[in-house]
């Protein structure tokens, strides 16, 4: 059955994964156990997988270091604490040369650049396997600029930017790949997305989501609730 299925979703050829939204998914529930998913093909799996996390942040990392600049997207920046006000990130393994993180720990400097619907194709496009001497930014026609004392380079285009320093690097035994922690030195926003209560409207910045690998979703906020307290808990009957 397993077998089968994978050969049916693959006679779609290539097209499948650009149109698998218009296809409509399976009906009912599909289970997939450990061994199942270890037995998948190599894309699907990693189809499935990296969708499973659902929507998750798109933001381009600047770096700079001893061949130039560099840019790339993203998407697994998350909130590590607000005192201290870090930020975290997960490298890939470094099977292959890492310019990014090459330049962290060359700097110890970096920079997170929100991506906006405005700007996602090019964004998109800063993951391609460009040789070591050429710009992300020159080559996807995007817009280097140098703010306060940060020596990384931010995204003009962004309209939420941080400088970040490098602080720690956990590896990861279990798949080889790191948690880079960073702090924030400096946060450059919007102002008009900027809430009297210090929360930022992501939804005025246009600000954009990733799912899967290659998918980029428009997200709009759909509630607004106050701080959970057991003494005020709805009643959900």
């Amino acid at each position: 059955m397993k077998k089968a299925l994978v050969e049916c979703l693959f006679s779609f050829g290539e097209d499948f994964f650009q149109t698998s939204s218009q296809l409509g998914c399976y009906k009912g529930m599909k289970s997939f156990s450990k061994e199942e998913i270890k037995a998948l093909d190599k894309i699907y799996r990693l189809n499935l997988i990296n969708s499973l996390s659902g929507y998750k942040s798109a933001n381009l990392i600047g770096t700079k270091g001893e061949h130039g600049e560099n840019l790339a997207i993203f998407s697994s920046v998350v909130h590590l604490g607000a005192n201290p006000a870090l930020l975290g990130l997960i490298m890939r393994p470094a099977t292959v040369p890492r310019n990014t993180l090459t330049n962290m720990k060359l700097s110890k400097q970096f920079t997170i650049n929100s991506v906006s619907e405005a700007i996602i194709e090019k964004a998109h496009y800063t993951s391609a396997n460009f040789d070591e001497g050429i710009s992300e930014f020159e080559a996807c026609k995007l817009t280097p600029e140098y703010l306060g004392e940060c020596s990384a380079p931010f995204l003009l285009e962004s309209k939420l930017k941080m400088a970040m320093k490098l602080e720690q690097i956990i590896d990861i035994e279990l798949n080889d790949t790191m948690l880079i922690i960073g702090s924030i030195q400096q946060v450059y926003v919007d102002e008009a997305a900027l809430c009297n209560n210090g929360q930022i409207d992501l939804n005025t910045l246009e600000t954009v989501t990733i799912s899967d690998l290659n998918r980029y979703h428009k997200v709009s906020e759909v509630a607004n609730f106050p701080y959970a307290r057991v003494s005020e808990l709805p009643d959900f009957n």
